[in-house]
């Protein structure tokens, strides 16, 4: 997932794919790899300043002189900081009456049944559910559901949604509780994530 103040670095040679949760303008570099100093072998977060933004733009120019056009790559290359990010995984379950539950959930992270009543809506017990979510997940259920809400959390946070909208869409209470959450995971709170500073 990458806010506007992230972009990523991909190596040459790299199968990849870019996917949008919304409305999304994305745009591109291409730096020649025997040109650039970065030897980073696997893709790499790196900062989104407004000046890299706007070198960005300016390489786009089909008549720039070579000259230029070098000058303009050297301190594109320059600009690139790498950045701590963390993915926030979810795994989803195989067993059907789980993977039921999961997708339910995934539709509406704020639903709040518990586990209990999950199993009563698809006719399964409350400890075969949890079994079933542990042994195709790898984690409880209760930890299952808190990724699902911070995976769904960062697609509107990236959007700049207030952080209060975003805690009570994804089923907290009060923005505390989302913010702790959110930083029990990240290690860093939704303003510094998206910042890529810690706080």
């Amino acid at each position: 997932m990458l806010p506007t103040t992230r972009a990523l670095w991909i190596p040459a040679g790299i199968r990849h794919e870019t996917l949008s949760a919304g409305a999304a303008t994305m745009r591109s570099a291409y730096v020649r790899p025997a040109l650039c100093p970065i030897d980073w072998a696997e893709p790499t977060p790196v900062s989104a300043s407004p000046l890299l933004a706007e070198l960005i733009g300016y390489l786009e120019s089909t008549d720039l002189a070579a000259e230029r056009r070098s000058h303009a790559e050297a301190v594109l290359v320059d600009l690139l900081e790498p950045v701590a990010m963390t993915t926030i995984e979810v795994r989803m379950p195989a067993d059907d009456r789980a993977r039921h539950v999961a997708d339910a959930l995934y539709l509406a992270p704020a639903d709040g049944r518990t586990l209990a009543e999950w199993g009563h809506a698809v006719g399964a017990s409350e400890r075969t559910l949890a079994r079933a979510f542990l042994s195709d997940t790898g984690i409880s259920f209760g930890r299952w559901r808190t990724l699902l809400r911070l995976h769904a959390a960062l697609v509107a946070l990236a959007d700049g949604e207030p952080v209060g909208n975003v805690a009570r869409h994804v089923g907290y209470e009060s923005d505390s509780a989302f913010v702790a959450a959110f930083r029990r995971e990240t290690g860093v709170t939704p303003a510094a994530y998206f910042r890529g500073q810690a706080s």
